[in-house]
């Protein structure tokens, strides 16, 4: 059990960062500051800054798992200089994090599936393109059988049905693990860009109804939709959890 909670918080730890990066390298690259990078969950008290660079603390959190880029601080509550970007740069920050997961999903398909299935590195890097579509379908079709009523909450995984796979993964090689955090990289990607509040497709669409509107939304209506949106999201990670606990007692 101990090896499968230090794989899934490694794995998703890993994954998330990796998420992370991606929102920081496309903010550094429109010009938008980020004043924190943290390893860690978001809400854990900061036990230490590890370095800085320009105006961004790496810093490292109470509770490992995970972490998140800040683009306010005290003297910056607002975030005004992300919210006065372009519609296009906040896009494409945004987008960054999902973007990054599904290249590092692909760049651990590539040598899983060499050294796994013996493959050329062509052929690899086709069954790699091949899987990331399946799972992008595969996910899209399995929401529309969820939202039509036509599948149930038992088809999707919490933090303790992710730990399980995780130990299994890791007790079966590296290429096993690799494959397994391929696809929770990919998953983490897909799932972000739904347009639900909170997550990184909420926001893009709340960019989208500012570019119908030809005005922007608020900062405090962002902020009520995205509290909306975690309050849901903790009522579903509770929910699918309770599920998979019930499964592994059963």
């Amino acid at each position: 059990m101990f090896i499968a909670i230090l794989s899934c918080i490694v794995v998703l730890s890993l994954v998330v960062l990796v998420h992370e990066f991606g929102h920081f390298l496309a903010a550094r690259r429109a010009g938008v500051p980020v004043y924190e990078f943290s390893i860690g969950f978001p809400f854990s008290p900061r036990i230490v800054t590890l370095f800085r660079n320009r105006e961004t603390e790496f810093t490292l959190r109470l509770l490992p798992l995970g972490g998140f880029v800040s683009f306010s601080n005290e003297h910056d509550e607002e975030a005004e200089k992300l919210f006065g970007a372009s519609r296009a740069e906040r896009a494409l920050i945004i987008s960054g994090g999902a973007f990054f997961n599904v290249v590092f999903a692909f760049l651990l398909f590539i040598p899983a599936f060499m050294a796994g299935e013996g493959m050329s590195l062509f052929n690899a890097v086709i069954v790699s393109l091949q899987t990331i579509w399946a799972v992008v379908s595969g996910t899209g079709h399995l929401f529309i059988t969820l939202f039509s009523g036509q599948a149930g909450m038992e088809n999707l995984s919490g933090p303790v049905g992710i730990a399980v796979l995780a130990g299994k993964a890791a007790g079966g090689g590296w290429v096993n693990l690799a494959l397994f955090t391929g696809f929770l990289s990919l998953s983490l990607g897909i799932m972000n860009m739904l347009p639900f509040p909170g997550l990184d497709g909420g926001q893009l669409f709340m960019l989208f109804v500012e570019t119908i509107r030809n005005k922007p939304l608020s900062v405090r209506t962002h902020q009520i939709i995205n509290l909306a949106g975690i309050m849901l999201f903790v009522v579903l990670s509770l929910f699918v959890t309770w599920h998979d606990i019930a499964k592994l007692i059963s």
